[in-house]
């Protein structure tokens, strides 16, 4: 017996459409496809449980590069197979960011395929300088947006970079190290990130894109590798200090 159909020619008994379609893309811009059934994981980040890389690359603004003007930042983050993981969109005022440079406090928005915001990021005002170990630069990580899952908080230090990922109740979890030297002609540069035991389990790095993308824009691409172990909260908190390391070492 044939089924009855409404105008559209769907079936009545036909389930019903609980998620948009996503858009036809090309292979370049597929998106990686959300694990499911992870259970005690923060919704948006069951895509983190199943990587242990993400690439991070810095769109290139040609308002900055012919006009000088600081625009908002923005990031496609992507796995190992070069599938989209999330968005990453800077919210800030234009003279903040043209006034304050690279010491000006943000807000990034991590985005999914449905621009749905699984992540926030939140750095406020601090000096700079390593010379004022009252004014050390810290970040604040929320999953969902308004829930802390933990922080990035930089450690006083005159010969290198040094940063603690802590978790939501402020406990130290990990330690990152970057190079006495953060400028690095024709090479990347790597922040080694270790267990509180003194164990090395991965790295953030700065890729070298090439002398011209080095000398005429400020469009970064890094590479992050951790344990795919790692708590999924734990590796939220270290794509955001990517953000914090690029602004502070490589923003100019």
């Amino acid at each position: 017996m044939q089924k009855n159909r409404d105008y559209e020619g769907v079936p009545q008994d036909a389930p019903p459409i609980v998620r948009q379609p996503r858009a036809t893309m090309s292979p370049a811009e597929a998106w990686m496809s959300i694990p499911i059934g992870i259970p005690n994981c923060p919704t948006g980040l069951e895509y983190l449980t199943a990587v242990d890389q993400l690439l991070i690359k810095q769109q290139v603004d040609l308002v900055e590069v012919f006009f000088g003007c600081e625009m908002k930042n923005k990031s496609k983050i992507k796995n190992s197979a070069g599938e989209n993981v999330y968005l990453a969109v800077e919210d800030t005022h234009c003279l903040t960011r043209n006034l304050c440079g690279s010491c000006r406090p943000f807000d990034i928005q991590i985005l999914d395929n449905f621009q749905n915001e699984v992540l926030h990021i939140y750095r406020p005002l601090r000096c700079e300088s390593c010379c004022f170990p009252c004014c050390l630069q810290t970040l604040e990580v929320s999953s969902p947006p308004g829930t802390v899952i933990g922080s990035v908080e930089q450690e006083w230090s005159l010969l290198r970079p040094l940063y603690l990922i802590k978790n939501a109740y402020g406990e130290n979890v990990l330690r990152v190290r970057g190079p006495r030297c953060t400028f690095k002609c024709c090479a990347n540069v790597e922040f080694d990130i270790f267990a509180m035991n003194g164990d090395k389990i991965g790295k953030i790095s700065k890729q070298w894109t090439g002398i011209n993308k080095e000398m005429f824009t400020d469009a970064d691409y890094f590479g992050v590798k951790f344990p795919i172990e790692l708590d999924v909260r734990m590796k939220a908190v270290i794509l955001a200090a990517t953000f914090l390391i690029d602004m502070v070492h490589f923003e100019y």
